[in-house]
Parts: C-alpha cells; sequence; structure tokens
C-alpha cells in the first residue's frame, strides 16, 4: 500500500513537472513573429533602436512599383562637401536630388525655395543635393559652377555631373527636375520645372514625418508652407516666344543663313523682321553651341512676345553692348563672364523688338529666353 502511493506520487510529480516546462517554453501572441504577418515597412518602423532599416538598392523596386533611387555616378567635384553618397544617407535622410545648370532661369527662380527648404528642414532630417549638370561647355568648369553656388547662397551640397552619368541614370530630361527620394530610398515624388512648391513642400514634410516614425524620433515637425521673400515667377501661359539658341545644333529659329550650318558668314539687315525669328547682323562664326561676333558694330535683332528677356552670353574682354527695345535705348551693359544676363525686366507682357548693338568683336551668344 506504502509502495503504491509512493509510486502515485512520484507519477503526480512527473506530470507536475512536464506541464510547468511546456508553460514555460510556450511562445506568447505578442512575441510571437510567426502569430503576426509583419510588412518590411512595419519591420522597419519599430523603435528607434531598429538597426536594419529596410531599404531599395539603385535600379530596383520599393514594394513592387516605386522605383529606388540612383546613385551619384561618376561626380566631377564636389561643392559645399568633400564627398557625398546617396547610398550613405539612405536609412537616416529624406533626400531631394535636384538637377540643374547654372545658366538656367527657371533654375535661378527655384533656388530660392530650395535654400529656404533646407534651411528650415536640414535638422530635421532633410539634405537636399544639387546635381549640376551643364547644358553649355563652360558650365562644366568647376570655378564657374563654385561662383554661382556662391552668387544664389546656396548652402547644401552640389555635385558636377559633366558626363550627364547621374542625369542619364535618372532618364532625366529638364532643368530643373526634382526627385525626392525617402528614408527606405524610393522615389515618392518627382516635379519638372518651377511652380508647384507648395505641393513638393507638403511631400518633403510627409516624408520627415514617416522618417520620424521609423527611427521613433519625437520632434515636432514644421508643417507650414514656404513663401521666399525673394521669390520671383512668370506667368508661363503669357510667354508667346521660345527659348531660341545660337549655336548650330539648336539654332532653328535661325533667320540669317541656314540654320544647322557650323562656319563664317556674313549677314546683313533683314528686309523684315518677323516674330520668334533670331537674325545676325555683321560677321559671325556659327559653332555648335554658340555664335561668335567677328566684325564690329556687329548686331542681333529678335521680336520676342514676353515680359522679361534673358541672354546666355560671354566676351573675352569686358563689352559694353547697347540694349534696345523698338528702336529706344534702354540700358548698356556689360557683358564678360560666362552667365545669364538680364537684358529687359518689363511689368506687363507684349511683343516687342530688341536689338542688341555689339561694338567689338568676340561676343559669344548662346541662348535667349523669356519669362
Amino acid at each position: 500500500m506504502v509502495k503504491n502511493k509512493i509510486l502515485l506520487t512520484v507519477v503526480l510529480v512527473i506530470v507536475a513537472g512536464a506541464i510547468y516546462y511546456l508553460q514555460s517554453e510556450k511562445a506568447s501572441p505578442t512575441a510571437s513573429p510567426q502569430n503576426e504577418a509583419v510588412s518590411p515597412v512595419n519591420q522597419a518602423t519599430s523603435t528607434k533602436s531598429q538597426t536594419s532599416i529596410v531599404t531599395c538598392s539603385p535600379g530596383s523596386e520599393k514594394a513592387g512599383s516605386l522605383e529606388c533611387y540612383h546613385e551619384i555616378s561618376t561626380p566631377d567635384g564636389f561643392i559645399n562637401t568633400k564627398k557625398i553618397s546617396l547610398g550613405d544617407l539612405v536609412g537616416q535622410k529624406v533626400i531631394l536630388v535636384d538637377f540643374w545648370t547654372y545658366s538656367c532661369i527657371n533654375c535661378q527662380r527655384t533656388t530660392p525655395y530650395l535654400n529656404a527648404w533646407y534651411e528650415k528642414y536640414k535638422d530635421q532630417g532633410l539634405e537636399i543635393i544639387g546635381v549640376h549638370t551643364p547644358e553649355f561647355e563652360f558650365e562644366k568648369k568647376y570655378e564657374n559652377v563654385t561662383a554661382a553656388v556662391k552668387k544664389e547662397k546656396i548652402q547644401y551640397p552640389v555635385v558636377l555631373d559633366n558626363d550627364y552619368s547621374t542625369w542619364q541614370a535618372y532618364r532625366n530630361q529638364y532643368w530643373p527636375h526634382k526627385y525626392l527620394i525617402d528614408i527606405h530610398g524610393a522615389i515618392i515624388y518627382d516635379h519638372i520645372g518651377e511652380g508647384g512648391y507648395a505641393e513638393t513642400e507638403s511631400k518633403i514634410q510627409a516624408a520627415l514625418a514617416e522618417r520620424m516614425s521609423v527611427l521613433g524620433e519625437k520632434m515636432k515637425l514644421k508643417n507650414d508652407i514656404t513663401s521666399p521673400q525673394e521669390e520671383v515667377g512668370s506667368d508661363l501661359s503669357k510667354i508667346g516666344s521660345p527659348e531660341t539658341y545660337f549655336g548650330a545644333f539648336r539654332n532653328k529659329y535661325l533667320g540669317s543663313g541656314q540654320p544647322g550650318v557650323t562656319g563664317e558668314f556674313d549677314f546683313k539687315n533683314p528686309p523684315e523682321v518677323k516674330a520668334n525669328t533670331l537674325y545676325l547682323v555683321g560677321r559671325w562664326k556659327i559653332e555648335n553651341q554658340y555664335a561668335e561676333s567677328l566684325s564690329q558694330n556687329a548686331k542681333i535683332i529678335f521680336k520676342y512676345h514676353s515680359k522679361d528677356v534673358y541672354f546666355v552670353s560671354s566676351a573675352p574682354s569686358s563689352t559694353k553692348v547697347q540694349i534696345l527695345k523698338d528702336g529706344h535705348l534702354i540700358k548698356s551693359l556689360d557683358i564678360q563672364t560666362d552667365q545669364l544676363y538680364e537684358l529687359i525686366k518689363d511689368p506687363t507682357y507684349g511683343e516687342h523688338t530688341l536689338e542688341i548693338l555689339i561694338p567689338t568683336p568676340g561676343l559669344k551668344a548662346f541662348t535667349f529666353t523669356f519669362g
């Protein structure tokens, strides 16, 4: 009888021990990754101590739909930074990539917004990278770009993309063109040209809010919309003249001689000045990117419909040209440095005839743009 009691006690102890062991080894529902389907984004947004944020690699897709960032390719120089890589920023920052070139008036009008956003959001996780892809040969010069960055008061990093390799990686076709990259490395928004500033800033704010959630940071995000004091814009619907090039590669509006042909030519005053037609007077050398005056008292004539007129030009030494509108002298302008010059700034839009009188040889004319 005693043996039976002892045997029963041993069995009960073994059973109790087995139950305790099984209970201790059972995983709780909140701790088990098998009890809940967790998306890559949810895995990345858990806590600030999370060391592995789900990111996409260049050229791939995130979540099967969004294109991933493309790395800076074969940079030709850096300004405002020693070196910078998008891959080093993904997982830490929201990135705004801006393709620009310094003689582009549309880029210049956008820059005040970029400057304001950088100042406003750089401490909240935004990095802006200006990718400077040159339109003209002189825009490849590091010292020229550096001077333009200083003039435009740009503080964010700028990368020189002289061989267009980064431009081509993004399949870009425009100046300016902004690409917004989230903390995961996905391109979540882009905008071409001027305008859309409120929408772009709202997208930046949303991306920064996601970043804050991903990293577990707690800060008060700025959510007002920026209006830079130096804001400059134009009504594109009222501009009736296209960007007009002087060089043979793109001088389809040339009314003197034959478009698309290089060489030295003597041009006479046109018997009639047609709208949106480029006329050269005097002896000129037409190269692929520009036309260069070779004679004294050469002249440029163009009838335009716009408010403001800009001129990309340079000269080997300071050349004072005279600017006439509808036959009246409105200003004299010193041209030397390779840059964009403002020729006419009117309060209203209208049709006018522009003449540029060039007293000495050597002026290079690249393009007219309008605003």
